[in-house]
């Protein structure tokens, strides 16, 4: 009888050793929320763009590098005014272009083809919205603020009807949620308003 006792203790004892073991290995790990790094933003201090390759000029941010472009898709630009403005920092670039208008490129059609290339978007956007744009230096347009996973999420177009016609796209080089963009954006989209609003025509 009391050899009994003692394997059915021994048995107790083992089983619940085995019991601890399985549960000490079977503690819940909660993962760590996802991290971004840190952005240190500049100051906002600008300088003037007075290439003269082009009809205009604007004020840009300093922390901003201007890139001519000579060809576009292998073949060379339509217009000498074609550029890039880097902002290295963020990874980004606002794409510049600019047409005379004349017969051939009027600005009725210049401005259909910038609203056709904005609403190309409309697959992959959640939201355009579209603002005027009349500034006190005579450039007047439209600004389109696009919301979603699109390639760019904020561009322009700018006229004076009669001899110029200018149109930019913001690009992120990166493939970042949106979410996570949003304070970048907001500051990238600050400076390309600044660069709208000092715009004047030669």
């Amino acid at each position: 009888m009391k050899i009994q006792n003692w394997i059915f203790l021994s048995i107790i004892f083992f089983v619940t050793i085995f019991l601890q073991s399985c549960s000490d290995g079977e503690t819940a790990i909660t993962p760590k929320p996802r991290g971004f790094p840190k952005v240190v933003y500049p100051e906002k201090l600008y300088q003037n763009f007075e290439e003269g390759y082009c009809n205009f000029h604007f004020e840009y941010p300093i922390y901003a590098e201007i890139q001519k472009d000579e060809a576009f898709f292998g073949e060379k630009t339509a217009n000498e005014c074609w550029f890039d403005i880097l902002i290295p920092q963020f990874n980004a670039k606002i794409h510049c272009t600019y047409s005379p208008i004349n017969q051939s490129s009027t600005a009725e059609s210049l401005r259909n083809d910038a609203f056709e290339l904005a609403h190309k978007h409309n697959i992959k956007a959640k939201y355009i919205e579209e603002l005027k744009v009349n500034t006190s230096n005579g450039a007047k347009g439209f600004i389109f603020n696009l919301e979603g996973d699109v390639a760019s999420p904020f561009q322009f177009f700018l006229t004076d009807d009669e001899n110029h016609f200018m149109r930019g796209s913001l690009y992120f080089n990166n493939k970042v949620a949106t979410d996570s963009l949003a304070p970048i954006f907001t500051f990238v989209k600050k400076d390309i308003e600044h660069m709208i609003n000092t715009l004047k025509w030669k």
